[in-house]
């Protein structure tokens, strides 16, 4: 099989904020789901996220959903009412252990390299494996909370990876240097910022995303987490300006380049 057959295996379709639809071997897997209309949502006190723009689907026209990769439970930008409601139709939600157990169902939560098989359509399985993540400055965790990643590996099928809401550059060269070149990157960016820490990165920039694709061999990269949120900020502009300046723009995926 060759790599330009192999490549056209996974499809991603983004539907705003970090939500988004990953086929690869007959699955369809979806991370954070967040369908709530815009405006404001508390996260504990006077803080609030804001929604600014309204999310590009909806459950129903999803359809079947053979899991949930859900970064985190705990900030409504990852997942968010409607999101919750989601979760009771689908067989599997993978997640964080602390949060597997806030939500309970079908929650099943994964320490860092630990992995979970799923059967496949075709008959083979498809791994898949969390990764480490850090949402914000070193030891954040206890304000932050446990954050997940995901590497889905098959011996047919391309590499993915989803960082979920990560902010360190040393966390994804660790995970390149355990799982090798991914074929395709899904990539939480936007350089989320709030109050918390004097306004210090939650997830990567434009400029550390460029620099994630290239410690990690991506041969695409599919940017999410960028859009629709105020505490988003750098959007895609701000994206392919740092994807072109470090010479990577071609990684982009080019659904991502024509919006």
């Amino acid at each position: 099989m060759t790599g330009g057959h192999m490549y056209e295996q996974i499809t991603v379709r983004t539907f705003g904020g970090p939500t988004a639809l990953i086929e690869v071997g007959g699955l369809r897997l979806l991370t954070d789901p967040t369908f709530d209309p815009p405006g404001d949502y508390s996260v504990g006190g006077t803080r609030v996220l804001t929604k600014t723009a309204p999310t590009a689907t909806t459950p129903a026209e999803l359809g079947h959903l053979d899991a949930v990769l859900l970064s985190h439970d705990e900030h409504p930008d990852n997942l968010d009412r409607a999101g919750r409601a989601l979760l009771a139709d689908v067989p599997l939600t993978l997640t964080t252990p602390s949060g597997a157990k806030r939500l309970g169902g079908t929650a099943r939560g994964l320490a860092p390299w630990e992995h979970v098989e799923l059967p496949r359509p075709d008959g083979g399985t498809l791994t898949i494996t969390a990764t480490p993540a850090q949402h914000g400055p070193d030891g954040c965790e206890p304000i932050t909370g446990e954050v997940v990643g995901f590497v889905l590996t098959a011996p047919d099928l391309p590499t993915v990876y989803v960082s979920g809401d990560n902010a360190s550059l040393p966390v994804v060269k660790e995970i390149a240097s355990r799982v090798g070149p991914v074929d395709t990157a899904v990539l939480f960016a936007g350089a989320a910022r709030t109050i918390l820490f004097d306004g210090a990165l939650l997830t990567l920039n434009s400029e550390q995303a460029a620099e994630a694709a290239r410690l990690l061999g991506a041969r695409r990269v599919v940017p999410v987490h960028f859009e629709g949120w105020g505490h988003f900020t750098e959007g895609r502009d701000a994206l392919v300006d740092a994807f072109s300046s470090a010479g990577v723009d071609n990684l982009l995926d080019p659904t991502f380049t024509r919006k």
